[in-house]
């Protein structure tokens, strides 16, 4: 069980991680639609293009857009592209860096369904039996172009009376799956070789721009995180100081009226509401949470977040410069309980 919640742990602390898996769980949901699909072409000169082409090129664009959607980084993309500059300038360069990491993720289904249909042939076939030149098969020779044309639309469908048993038909279909399993292999090979050459030619050159633009890309999906929960943490906080002023103000209110009376005949007196106790963070973080009382200012704070962001430069903290920029976790007071893992 140890093993499982610090695998989830890791999971639910790195996004990278997350999009990995949801990328890999994607292309296992590509390769079981392929292999559930039952592909019937319509065997019709005017309607085997389309339905070939369509069921290449729709299903991986499908799929391209729910990579899009699952990613969390692309609506952070988005954000970080469209927001006002503010006090911190925007740079392009996380931007591009952003793109290429969602698309990279996003077309790993979309190519494994284009690759596992062209190493199939059946949606190839389909799309261009009716295109193959008839001169380079010799059983044609004796048929009207009208008879081809008629002849080349059944070459999907092996079944049918007209091309039964017809080598010329096995002939075509031998072809176009041929020359759809090569198209395939040469797209695999050349995307394999890209790969390799990515990977091996990327320690060659200097990696400071590259670690800096991967650094502040993190950054800024993990701000809005820390945001987002920051402000989940308030609006349960402020929640809670409404029913219990709520409920201290009902209580006042019955007292008045004489509404809660003990059997003497003596207001009962009214328990002491408490203020929610404070957290781990100390007062100082519930004390800032805790100063923004009343709608208004959530509205301000929430509109001012989004049109000027505070600037990235931070006073030193005495703590820092005591201690450095250490991996320890710092010492707690006795009683108090700290997080198993502390990110750096």
């Amino acid at each position: 069980m140890d093993k499982f919640r610090m695998l989830f742990q890791h999971f639910q602390s790195s996004s990278e991680s997350v999009m990995n898996g949801i990328c890999l769980l994607l292309a296992v949901v590509t390769v079981k639609l392929y292999s559930s699909f039952d592909f019937n072409c319509p065997c019709l000169a005017r309607y085997n293009t389309l339905y070939g082409l369509g069921l290449l090129l729709m299903p991986p664009l499908a799929l391209f857009l729910c990579g899009l959607l699952a990613n969390r980084q692309s609506t952070v993309m988005v954000e970080e592209w469209h927001r006002p500059e503010g006090h911190r300038r925007k740079d392009p360069g996380i931007i591009r860096y952003m793109c290429f990491s969602v698309l990279q993720r996003a077309l790993a289904a979309p190519l494994l369904w284009i690759l596992l249909a062209l190493l199939d042939g059946k949606c190839f076939v389909c799309a261009f039996s009716s295109s193959v030149d008839p001169e380079k098969f010799l059983d044609f020779a004796n048929m009207t172009p009208s008879q081809v044309q008629l002849f080349l639309a059944k070459v999907p469908c092996k079944e049918d009376e007209l091309v039964r048993d017809s080598p010329a038909r096995k002939a075509v279909s031998r072809y176009l799956r041929c020359l759809s399993q090569a198209i395939g292999w040469s797209i695999t090979l050349l995307l394999i070789v890209v790969a390799f050459l990515a990977r091996c030619l990327r320690p060659c050159f200097d990696q400071t721009v590259f670690l800096q633009r991967r650094y502040w890309s993190n950054y800024v999906d993990l701000e809005q995180k820390l945001f987002d929960e920051t402000c989940c943490e308030h609006a349960r906080d402020f929640a809670h100081r409404c029913v219990l002023h709520f409920f201290a103000s009902m209580q006042s209110e019955m007292q008045v009226r004489g509404l809660r009376r003990d059997s003497a005949g003596r207001a009962a007196e009214p328990p002491k509401m408490s203020e929610p106790t404070e957290g781990v963070d100390g007062g100082s973080g519930k004390a800032h949470l805790r100063a923004v009382s009343s709608r208004e200012q959530v509205n301000l704070l929430l509109s001012t977040w989004y049109s000027s962001k505070p600037p990235l430069n931070l006073p030193r903290s005495p703590w820092l410069g005591e201690h450095g920029l250490s991996h320890r976790a710092p010492t707690a007071a006795p009683g108090t309980r700290l997080s198993q893992h502390t990110d750096v």
